[in-house]
């Protein structure tokens, strides 16, 4: 899934954008999506920290982690 998919996903299933970013940086409590040199990567970003940071070689592996952890911690599982 690319990430317009995945934002369409979010949006479908009344997720709260106070969960995730889809355009990195560093927001303040939230889940994030990002390419940097080539690699896709998702992180947890507080304070201008990025924590749990995950690489993957795809826009497609990236984005279906990225929903994965977003759901559990939506549902309070994460």
């Amino acid at each position: 899934m690319k990430k317009d998919e995945l934002r369409s996903i979010l949006i479908n299933k009344g997720i709260s954008r106070s969960y995730y970013s889809l355009e990195g940086g560093l927001p303040n409590e939230k889940l994030c999506l990002d390419c940097e040199n080539g690699k896709w990567i998702v992180y947890y970003s507080e304070r201008g920290i990025r924590t749990g940071i995950r690489y993957f070689d795809n826009e497609n592996d990236a984005c279906d982690y990225l929903l994965h952890a977003i759901e559990e911690s939506a549902s309070g599982k994460y």
